[in-house]
């Protein structure tokens, strides 16, 4: 696959971007006619609820759209030389194959996200799907082919779980691949920045998260469920941008956690992901559910109480219900490390400065996110969170046109937005002299 792209690359970085930007603008049109198919794919794969997977369609597709569109506006520069006799350019050029592993919580977006800025860029690629997601990566592949981007470009490597360590080692030691772009958990996110390191490739990370949620006294409470819902409850809270530890100030502290407590008891709906009315599927596997079961038992042990939910759901397996844990301190697991998991910790406490402490005590920063009325400490806080992406009286922030990355062990790089194509690229140098 890695030969395959590399024989490829040549001609797809000698294409006129025009002609680039018509085979990816096809690809996106192709997924909009197969929106529902391939959403009913990423359901059968994952368990997330359909509504949700339709949703990431739109969402992955979006992607292909909008680098379609930046793949024609790649600019260069002019630079006044200091000698009469000189004319300087900048050029910027393909970086070359880059291989992209994906996770398996959204196992179309993180491709296209990845894949549609790359092939913009003159790039190829070969992609290695989660192995508990592969048919998301194969159609995508197949709708490729239909959109005329030639045999080549768009490779996919599914391997067994057994397989996925040595696979990943191979794509980041090959001397043919010039990129690596990761998104999954830091731990492996490490391993494989190590294996990079021996030929010194580009590498873009998005890397695990530990997104704090505050609400202010100032916050309007209602508002603040509703993302503080949405923001938890997405993907069953498998997500790297979700919330995994609320803080909520004294004042407002019981009114929110009533209020969310009724809101996840009325609104979330755990079931079978092809149910119209199922608003959580089931966690990815029985790992999962023991973690979230793990760090329930580690902060009850310690003095939380469990406002609603707290065990596996009656559907069995995978399945668990929606928890909301009241009472908790920084010292409990929940609010060390991320759950990936249904499970809404909150903190009380008392004043700006000691929300803001908490919040930057981790040592990862993907997202956070706030809710206040009060416009000056909106400013301070937006500025102090230490992490790529803040949400200011939104819970939900993702979107096409918008940087997508974080800091910290969050990992390294931008995704999607005007910055996300220049993460395939190198910019080159050229000197003109005896003129």
């Amino acid at each position: 696959a890695v030969r395959a792209a590399h024989e490829a690359g040549a001609a797809w970085g000698r294409l006129p971007a025009k002609e680039r930007s018509a085979r990816l603008r096809r690809w996106y049109e192709l997924m909009m006619e197969n929106k529902e198919e391939l959403a009913r794919i990423i359901t059968a794969e994952n368990g997330k609820p359909l509504k949700e997977a339709q949703g990431e369609i739109m969402y992955s597709a979006s992607f292909l759209e909008w680098f379609a569109e930046e793949a024609r506006r790649i600019y260069g520069d002019v630079i006044p030389a200091s000698a009469k006799d000189r004319r300087i350019l900048v050029l910027k050029q393909p970086v070359g194959v880059a291989a992209i592993i994906t996770p398996w919580n959204f196992p179309s977006a993180m491709i296209t996200r990845k894949v549609g800025a790359a092939l913009a860029a003159g790039c190829t690629v070969v992609v290695k799907p989660a192995e508990d997601t592969p048919l998301s990566a194969l159609a995508l592949g197949e709708l490729a082919n239909q959109a005329g981007i030639p045999a080549g470009v768009y490779n996919v490597v599914p391997c067994s779980r057994q397989q996925t360590a040595a696979v990943g080692e191979v794509l980041c030691t090959d001397p043919l691949v010039s990129k690596i772009s990761f998104t999954g958990s830091t731990a492996t996110g490490k391993i494989l920045l190590k294996h990079a390191a021996g030929t010194v490739k580009r590498v873009s990370m998005e890397l695990g998260g530990h997104a704090p949620f505050i609400v202010f006294d100032s916050a309007n409470v209602d508002r603040a469920v509703a993302g503080a819902l949405a923001s938890k409850y997405r993907n069953s809270g498998q997500t790297c941008v979700c919330t995994n530890r609320f803080l909520v100030q004294k004042g407002i502290h019981d009114e929110f956690v009533e209020k969310f407590a009724k809101a996840i008891e009325k609104e979330l709906h755990v079931g079978n992901g092809f149910d119209a009315k199922t608003t959580q599927g089931p966690l990815i596997n029985e790992k999962a559910v023991e973690k979230v079961e793990k760090h329930i038992k580690d902060a009850v042990s310690q003095g939380a109480s469990v406002v609603t939910g707290g065990k596996r759901h009656s559907l069995g397996k995978n399945f668990f219900e929606p928890t909301l844990l009241s009472n908790v301190t920084t010292k409990m697991l929940c609010t060390q490390e991320e759950t990936f998991g249904p499970l809404a910790p909150v903190i009380k406490f008392e004043t700006e400065a000691e929300a803001v402490a908490i919040a930057n005590a981790a040592n990862v920063g993907l997202a956070g996110y706030f809710y206040s009325q009060d416009l000056a400490q909106t400013w301070r806080v937006a500025e102090q969170l230490e992490v790529g992406m803040v949400g200011v009286n939104e819970g939900i922030i993702s979107s096409v046109e918008c940087p997508f990355g974080g800091v910290k062990e969050s990992g390294l790089g931008r995704e999607g937005s005007k910055y996300g194509i220049d993460e395939y690229l190198e910019i080159k140098y050229v000197c003109f002299g005896g003129l």
